[in-house]
């Protein structure tokens, strides 16, 4: 007898009727080139044989089960499409922002073994220098804005100001060699040798060349306190709610400035994209203290209309995260309290790089009538998350969820605006638009958003002169439907290397 023949697992419900939509689970981990053997943590990869067409219907279903705004997505034929990833980047909504910002302006991918290496140790691949593209199109103005301690950049003496002049021989300011620029500012591997010529806060100009080796970030790099005019304030830098390294660095931080006995803090967020919101409910109660924050809730995550209560992702029942009073055992154990300065009001120091966790301390401390004072500029406007999801090897980021405080409140897509607006809550911010200040150092009480803020404290009010252009000028993650093409960062990598920065991740 002749068997009948049956039709392969790898592609039996890979037959597109608009509107119908097989289980994502029926082809998970079905790949078109299966990865063998295990990943760097020695995680065996789950990939099975299968089709390119398994990728794309997975993508499509796992979409319309977990994407917040799945029903504005256009359902289109997977097998019209020739990669995975051109098909993701039509998997998302068109709708755009009161202000005509794009609604979802963070959907990307990762290489699946990059992102475990960024995730797993919180490094990557630099000289320990944190580039501010000031202006990002001819005339380009690209200073230092930051330096990780003991790394290539502080061997050469680079600090916060530092102009670049030449990447590679390329001209910053007018060169049309944008590959070039971007490969000597983001290096991809360790041991990449790049040439610069940049100009001293004196004037001064200078050949320098530096090595990229992987460098793993420090969450708190600035930590201080200073006395002025019979007020003592906390000063602390914050780079990245990093998962890895952050809860730790956040702990011995606060317990410095809780000894100090500090009448004021000062949180400067205006470089940290964002990361884990374990650890912004951390960071927010070590602001706000026991007494304000007992029994009220950090952030609830709100899904998609499908979710009827249940996270979709881990299938778990939605509950709200509280503002966690100890280590979660990331690096610190459970058992450990964490510090407090308890503080009813905070001075939030941002840019349009202060992104997502970032903004959900902010809307977190506001939710609990803490009052936040923002100094700076508008922020990115990422109330969204996800959760990254790894497919045969690539990892894809798809917003699932929103974050609201205790209010309800989470609308603030267009970024939190300093404006010294009073009244409901909203994306409205008391406080004080200033530039960021490349002549000073962060934490020096005379820097122009730091100095700002010691002088609201003492009068209530902004100083004269601090209400500049509020829009946030190169960062690729911050692009606005106004902004020129920032044809320093059209690199596909380095956009997605950018706007990971801007993470907002749960456990």
């Amino acid at each position: 007898m002749t068997p009948t023949p049956t039709t392969p697992p790898s592609s039996q419900n890979n037959v597109w009727t608009q509107g119908q939509f097989a289980a994502a689970s029926s082809f998970k981990d079905l790949c078109a080139t299966p990865r063998a053997g295990s990943d760097a943590s020695g995680t065996a990869f789950p990939d099975r044989s299968g089709i390119l067409s398994d990728e794309l219907f997975w993508l499509r279903s796992w979409s319309d089960e977990t994407y917040l705004w799945y029903n504005e997505i256009t359902d289109r034929n997977p097998n019209d499409f020739t990669t995975a990833l051109s098909y993701f980047d039509e998997l998302r909504t068109t709708a755009t922002t009161a202000s005509g910002n794009p609604k979802d302006r963070f959907h990307f991918t990762y290489d699946s073994a990059d992102w475990l290496q960024l995730t797993t140790s919180g490094a990557s691949a630099g000289y320990g220098a944190e580039f501010s593209l000031i202006q990002s199109t001819p005339p380009r103005d690209i200073r230092i804005a930051y330096v990780e301690a003991n790394t290539p950049a502080t061997n050469a003496g680079l600090v916060r100001g530092v102009k670049l002049i030449t990447v590679d021989g390329v001209d910053v300011q007018t060169g049309s060699n944008t590959i070039a620029l971007n490969a000597g500012l983001f290096p991809e591997a360790a041991g990449e040798v790049h040439t610069f010529v940049i100009e001293r806060l004196d004037g001064t100009r200078e050949t320098i060349s530096l090595t990229s080796q992987i460098i793993t970030e420090d969450p708190v790099n600035v930590v201080s306190t200073f006395d002025q005019n019979g007020r003592t304030y906390g000063y602390v830098h914050f780079t990245t709610f990093s998962p890895r390294t952050a809860e730790e660095a956040l702990f011995d931080a606060f317990d410095q400035l809780q000894a100090a006995n500090i009448d004021d803090i000062v949180l400067d967020l205006r470089y940290n994209g964002g990361g884990l919101l374990t650890i912004a409910s951390q960071l927010s109660y070590m602001i706000a203290g026991p007494a304000q924050t007992n029994g009220l809730n950090f952030e609830t995550l709100q899904f998609n209309d499908k979710a009827a209560g249940t996270n979709p992702v881990t299938g778990q029942p939605i509950a709200p995260t509280p503002f966690y009073t100890t280590g979660r055992g990331l690096t610190v154990p459970q058992s450990r309290q964490a510090p407090s300065v308890s503080k009813p009001r905070v001075f939030v120091l941002t840019t349009g790089r202060s992104c997502s966790a970032s903004e959900a301390v902010i809307n977190g401390l506001r939710g609990i009538d803490v009052e936040v004072i923002q100094i700076g500029n508008r922020t990115c406007g990422k109330p969204y998350g996800f959760y990254a999801t790894d497919n045969c090897g690539t990892t894809y980021f798809t917003i699932q969820f929103r974050g609201v405080n205790s209010k309800n409140f989470g609308d603030y897509a267009d970024g939190f605006a300093p404006g010294q607006a009073v009244g409901t809550i909203g994306g409205v911010m008391p406080g004080c638009r200033v530039s960021d200040d490349f002549t000073r150092a962060l934490g020096d009480p005379t820097e122009a958003l730091l100095s700002t803020a010691v002088a609201y404290a003492e009068t209530g009010s902004c100083p004269a002169g601090t209400v500049p252009q509020e829009k946030f000028v190169g960062d690729a993650a911050q692009k606005t439907a106004s902004d020129p093409e920032l044809d320093l960062m059209n690199d596909p990598r380095l956009q997605a290397r950018e706007i990971a920065r801007t993470r907002r991740i749960n456990p």
